[in-house]
């Protein structure tokens, strides 16, 4: 009996538990890079997959052994506040702005996204926000922001929701919505929505990797977290992220050594 239950607590001690985004998880990334850290290693890695603001917030508790987010303002913050001991850029891929087809603000002829921004404030185009706190949305305000708009009536509306469920709104809606390439591309009911503008270098989408301070939470498993970020940071890991395609699109792109 008291090896049996050693080996249960073995078995049940080999996993971490990584707060994430949405974009990460709903892209299908983890289900690729996942089971391929899990062979190298014998760790398992779940997944909490909740927007980079709750994710922080999950850390912060104790409650997560590893980030994985994509808010570089944010991270650096985490980690100089102490809830973190090492931030690493990990890979990238870009926001786009999506809308519907006869694109009734006119933002795909925008010459950049603070004018594709502007042309739907004015426009008053039904325009749908994560609202959040994710990494996404803290993204879109300071679009916003940059364009001199403070959003707000009932043009524009905050749904508190994942990437999914914010796509799906827009596309009941016909509306507006500013998404992480990697969910548009793997969305599956766009309906009348369409990729209308992208390319700006302020649509840029840096995602990091912490490793959280055990002198905070000393019950986490700081150790395995450590492997797993070595291992994003490898070029074995770095080669799993730059393999992972849907619909023949490599949605993200590895840049550990910058």
């Amino acid at each position: 009996m008291g090896l049996a239950l050693t080996a249960q607590a073995q078995e049940d001690a080999d996993f971490i538990t990584l707060a994430s985004t949405t974009s990460t998880e709903n892209s299908g990334l983890f289900d690729h890079i996942n089971p391929q850290f899990t062979e190298a290693t014998g760790i398992d890695v779940r997944v909490v997959a909740v927007g980079t603001g709750q994710a922080f917030e999950i850390a912060r508790r104790g409650d997560a052994d590893s980030l994985l987010v994509h808010d570089t303002a944010g991270e650096e913050r985490f980690v100089s506040e102490g809830y973190g001991i090492e931030r690493a850029n990990v890979m990238y891929n870009d926001f786009v702005i999506i809308g519907p087809t006869d694109d009734p603000a006119g933002i795909a002829d925008a010459e950049n996204v603070t004018e594709a921004f502007t042309l739907i404030a004015e426009e008053e185009a039904p325009f749908v926000s994560r609202g959040d706190d994710s990494g996404t949305n803290r993204a879109e305000l300071r679009l916003w922001d940059a364009a001199g708009v403070s959003p707000e009536g009932e043009w524009y509306r905050e749904l508190g929701s994942g990437m999914g469920p914010t796509l799906n709104t827009a596309a009941g809606m016909n509306a507006y919505v500013m998404s992480d390439r990697a969910t548009w591309v793997a969305f599956e009911n766009p309906k009348d929505l369409t990729l209308l503008f992208e390319g700006d270098d302020a649509l840029f989408n840096q995602y990091g990797s912490i490793l959280i301070n055990p002198e905070r939470h000393p019950h986490i498993k700081q150790d395995l977290a450590a492997q797993w970020h070595e291992w994003l940071l490898s070029d074995e890991g770095q080669q799993a992220i730059g393999e992972f395609e849907v619909k023949g699109q490599q949605l993200f792109f590895p840049n550990a050594a910058e």
